[in-house]
């Protein structure tokens, strides 16, 4: 038994220092559930090499966020709905933008601007996916930046179809003035949502930053639930009113398109 303990600490990473190594070891945790499927206190604390009550913070600390569970019976833990959840909002990130690629790509060529996918995370909306078109004036790069909800045409078309307990939270917060055209009225946000719903698609006019249009249209999953956007940015000077509908239109088109790759509709 001796020379198996010594196999398994033989096995794991060196010990780090404070919370990096309680944080080293509630991720072993996860991986021995994984493996297992289920384990007892003793067994995770001989296997991680700690003391059982040791063993046992930890798992009261991932039971508490979801991401194990207990078996009253039996006395055995295994992993929580919780790290379904974050499994799968990895893989609908992943997914959309694997997906999306070609269709954000045909988007730009044909229209010759930049377009984005963005998904909602928190109380903003970030950008996942950036394909710049021939006519872009500009190297400015969206990848990876959170924009706000309030003052993005992305982040309208998130939050409009996000539940009213959502878009209340948001509404209820200060929202930023960013440019002299940014909606900062909690009731001209919740127009403008419900204009979003109404059309199927979203416009911000120089709201995030002056000289700067852009157009979104929601993506949905298989549920039919609202997992991302595709926005289109233009200059303002290049998105006068009478292209609007050629924009509006080759959006929508775009994310009925990556909806329906999504699964939306099959």
């Amino acid at each position: 038994m001796a020379d198996i303990v010594a196999g398994r600490a033989a096995d794991r990473p060196p010990k780090q220092p404070g919370g990096v190594q309680s944080v080293d070891r509630a991720v072993t945790v996860l991986e021995i559930l994984a493996r297992r499927g289920a384990a007892g206190v003793a067994e995770l604390a001989e296997e991680l090499g700690v003391h059982k009550s040791t063993a046992f913070r930890l798992l009261g600390v991932l039971e508490n966020r979801g991401l194990v569970g207990q078996d009253q019976e039996r006395g055995t833990y295994h992993l929580g709905a919780g790290v379904l959840r974050l499994a799968g909002a990895a893989a609908v990130r992943l997914d959309i933008s694997q997906e999306g690629a070609a269709v954000c790509r045909r988007l730009a060529d044909e229209l010759g601007e930049t377009v984005n996918i963005a998904v909602l995370q928190g109380d903003a909306a970030v950008n996942i996916m950036q394909v710049r078109g021939r006519a872009s004036v500009t190297a400015q790069n969206w990848l990876g930046r959170r924009t706000p909800l309030h003052a993005t045409s992305s982040g309208k078309a998130l939050l409009a179809f996000q539940p009213a307990a959502v878009q209340e939270a948001v509404l209820a917060r200060k929202l930023p003035r960013l440019t002299e055209r940014t909606v900062t009225s909690a009731n001209a946000l919740r127009r403008d949502l419900a204009e979003v719903v109404e059309r199927g698609f979203a416009v911000a006019s120089e709201e995030l930053e002056l000289g700067l249009r852009a157009v979104a249209a929601p993506v949905r999953g298989p549920d039919g639930a609202v997992i991302g956007a595709i926005s289109v940015s233009v200059p303002a000077y290049r998105l006068a009113e009478e292209r609007l509908p050629e924009v509006v239109d080759g959006t929508v088109a775009a994310a009925g398109e990556l909806s329906r790759r999504m699964g939306y509709g099959c």
